[in-house]
């Protein structure tokens, strides 16, 4: 039963959501409601799992001087300083006074900019490394990615307003973003909603089990 039990729940509750799609009724829409509720919860109490988890795991790095213990110091003592304010501070820790938000605007905020820059210099990197010519599909990307970068740019639009409008750089980058682009874009999206609905089924039918914890 340590098995069977959770695969029926799940089947059970599977079903009972999809169920919720297609009948607009509120003996089923109410449970339905409140089992998302129920999954919030969960959520919650999954990011409390987890930074319980990251506490443990850096406490003991720093207990045994591991390798960039010292940075660690600085993580514990971040987040178990910034979970205590929003403690202290409650529901109003969204007021433009509160050092929550002082701490997200002014140190958060800041960093994740930083984080973000810095991944510029490693998609140029990618982009040298992905747009070497050495095929046909691999030129046609480079020449698009070149129309792309040359159009969203002042600089490179101006550079070709003496030739005709449809050979303007701006106005062939806003067709490549909006048709092929577009195109390819909807088609993945397609694949990984397929890939999601077959997963999901997988769970449902009890095909899939590794989130039981002990495989197949």
């Amino acid at each position: 039963m340590k098995r069977e039990l959770p695969l029926l729940l799940t089947a059970i509750i599977g079903l009972f959501m999809i169920l919720s799609f297609f009948v607009p009724n509120h003996l089923v829409s109410v449970p339905a409601d409140f089992l998302q509720q129920c999954a919030v919860i969960m959520v919650a109490f999954g990011y409390v799992l987890g930074g319980a988890n990251a506490l443990q795991a850096n406490l003991e790095s720093i207990a045994r001087r591991q390798q960039d213990w010292p940075y660690k110091i600085v993580l514990v003592v971040s987040l178990v300083g910034t979970v205590a304010i929003g403690i202290a501070e409650g529901r109003q820790w969204q007021d433009s006074d509160r050092i929550s938000m002082f701490l997200y605007n002014q140190v958060y905020s800041p960093m994740q900019g930083t984080m973000f820059a810095l991944l510029a210099f490693y998609i140029a990197s990618a982009a040298f490394r992905a747009f070497r010519i050495r095929t046909v599909e691999a030129g046609l990307l480079a020449v698009a990615a070149l129309i792309v970068m040359l159009g969203r740019v002042p600089v490179g639009d101006a550079a070709t307003n003496w030739l005709p409008e449809p050979l303007h750089l701006g106005v062939m980058q806003d067709w490549i973003m909006n048709v092929p682009q577009n195109a390819a874009k909807r088609a993945i999206l397609i694949g990984a909603a397929m890939g999601v609905m077959a997963t999901g089924l997988r769970v449902i039918l009890g095909i899939e089990r590794s989130y039981l914890g002990g495989g197949d």
